[in-house]
């Protein structure tokens, strides 16, 4: 491996030409000592960044910033796809500049970015990759470039009033563990109004061990009844399969599958009561399915792969039972 250790960087800029003094460079850097570079940012964007570089963006491989940032543990699952197949066993470096997108995204939406942003620590928190997540400064709230600041170990801004030098230079920020980051938007989820809720006590499925099947096919059905397309009630299905496998197996044998909709969400919630086991610690627990489990685990696959099928997805998890909230945007 070129690199010595994992680096995760947000790059906040202000102007073309501040995007272009942190990102091209960087590129260029990386294709001299032969790294995988991977740039996936919004269109104007790879449109300068390719101006730029000239004939060396035929070494890079470029992504519309929309056609990747749709979900986050799913982004997460492409980055981490893109990593393995490139790095050669270890050997080689891979630079990434990804660029979250914020614009439209509601406040449960938002926090569960922020979420994936600190999270990327941890996923790759044994490579020796180098990430750099610009934030536009121009257009993003004050809070969004907030949360930057506690999820990225490294900050590059432009300089604040007072510099000495009038330049840029890269900060050590108030950077938040992720694991009490985590936390802390688990906290913030819990008591937030914005959480989609139903309007209506919502229908109940109740299961025991053994009935898994018959809950799979009623979520696919009421998918349906609610207009999704069959590919995504066949995601639902799946998804909502794992999460009755491990409320079975984890919460005591038995649950209830809850059902609502309204004009944004399809939401499914499985529910147990717990099967006395004490909580584990998030890192111990894999961040709860947040990031890529290790493919040759026997077990530690099905919340990942509940987040990988649906578009958003809460929990809260403790020795009094799950609750697994699956959200299918409409």
């Amino acid at each position: 491996m070129t690199g010595t250790g994992f680096v995760h960087q947000a790059l906040c800029y202000a102007s073309d030409e501040e995007f272009l003094s942190g990102a091209a460079d960087f590129v260029r850097d990386g294709l001299v000592a032969d790294d995988a570079v991977l740039v996936v940012v919004r269109a104007d964007n790879i449109a300068l960044l390719r101006d730029a570089l000239g004939a060396a963006a035929r070494e890079v491989d470029f992504v519309d910033a929309l056609d990747w940032y749709h979900f986050p543990s799913r982004t997460l699952g492409r980055y981490n796809d893109y990593c393995t197949a490139r790095d050669e066993g270890g050997t080689r470096r891979v630079r990434v500049i990804g660029e979250p997108l914020w614009t439209g995204r509601s406040p449960a939406e938002e926090r569960e970015w922020m979420r994936y942003e600190s999270l990327v620590n941890v996923a790759f928190a044994d490579s020796g990759h180098w990430i750099v997540c610009p934030y536009d400064a121009r257009i993003l709230p004050e809070a969004v470039i907030a949360g930057a600041l506690r999820t990225h170990p490294q900050v590059t801004l432009a300089a604040a009033e007072g510099d000495v030098d009038g330049g840029r230079g890269t900060l050590d920020a108030p950077y938040i563990d992720p694991a009490d980051f985590y936390a802390e938007c688990d906290a913030l989820s819990r008591t937030s109004p914005h959480e989609p809720r139903p309007a209506a006590p919502p229908r109940e499925v109740p299961f025991v061990r053994g009935e898994s099947v018959a809950v799979r096919l009623a979520a696919a059905e009421y998918a349906r009844r609610c207009r999704l397309t069959d590919a995504r009630a066949r995601d639902v299905a799946a998804a909502v399969h794992e999460a009755v496998l491990n409320a079975v197996r984890f919460g005591g044998g038995r649950g209830v599958l809850r059902l609502w909709n309204d004009a944004e969400w399809v939401v499914f919630e499985v529910a147990d009561q717990g099967g006395g086991h004490p909580a584990r610690p998030l890192r111990e627990a894999g961040f709860l399915g947040h990031v890529p489990p290790d493919p040759q685990a026997a077990r530690g696959h099905g919340l990942w792969v509940v987040r990988q099928l649906s578009d958003l997805v809460t929990e809260r998890i403790d020795e009094d039972g799950a609750v697994v909230r699956i959200h299918f945007r409409r």
